[in-house]
């Protein structure tokens, strides 16, 4: 490695780490939180059978599954201002990259959801509780567990997907990385940079999934 290209990569790498604690990190916990929030509601009505809501969300998963991540981003992003609907960049890129996720995390809480048995569910009926009860106290947790794993993994990867907020100019990690190479012309190693980092989060998260799988299988749900 060169004398300029090893100058520019310990320059690059707080610059880029700067903005992926500040943007990319964020990023991926606000989408995170609206995915799951989503995913839940979806989940729990498909569950629930409520008719018409549940077309719906069928419809919901159907169309988010079966279209592009960066076309979802385009269409929110460059298409609503056409019907005077305009967002910023990073609202843009949580709400889309949410809702994206959300649609996955559905199915995913879904069969969790579904994995206990109905049994407990009447059972809760005869001795008094209401529905949401049931659900807050006797279904969800066990399904939570079932479902964690899964969960865990849909965060790694909304993480590794915030790099596709940089096509709407939401200045993340990678759209910093190529800020920097637009300058030094260094693609391979600002890129390659950037790749360690996302792995280091990544790594990190991973690490915290273990860590949650293996406190919950004290409780004889997921075994890590």
């Amino acid at each position: 490695m060169d004398e300029r290209l090893w100058g520019i990569l310990v320059d690059s790498f707080p610059k880029l780490l700067e903005y992926g604690i500040k943007v990319t990190v964020p990023l991926t916990i606000f989408s995170y939180a609206i995915a799951l929030a989503v995913a839940l509601i979806v989940a729990l009505i498909q569950y629930a059978n409520v008719k018409v809501l549940r077309q719906i969300c069928r419809f919901y998963i159907w169309v988010v599954r079966g279209t592009p991540l960066l076309v979802q981003l385009y269409i929110v992003f460059f298409g609503l201002p056409g019907i005077g609907i305009k967002l910023d960049p990073f609202p843009a890129a949580m709400i889309v990259l949410g809702f994206n996720e959300g649609a996955y995390m559905a199915e995913t809480i879904r069969g969790a959801l579904e994995s206990v048995s109905r049994g407990q569910l009447e059972a809760g009926y005869c001795v008094g509780l209401s529905f949401p009860k049931i659900m807050w106290h006797i279904v969800l947790p066990q399904a939570f567990r079932t479902a964690f794993p899964a969960l865990g993994n849909s965060m790694i990867s909304m993480l590794k997907e915030t790099s596709m907020a940089a096509t709407i100019s939401v200045m993340e990690m990678f759209r910093q990385a190529q800020v920097i190479n637009g300058r030094v012309y260094e693609s391979l190693g600002l890129y390659c940079e950037a790749a360690l980092i996302y792995l280091l989060f990544c790594t990190i998260l991973t690490r915290v999934q273990r860590w949650g799988e293996k406190r919950l299988s004290a409780y004889g749900g997921v075994r890590a």
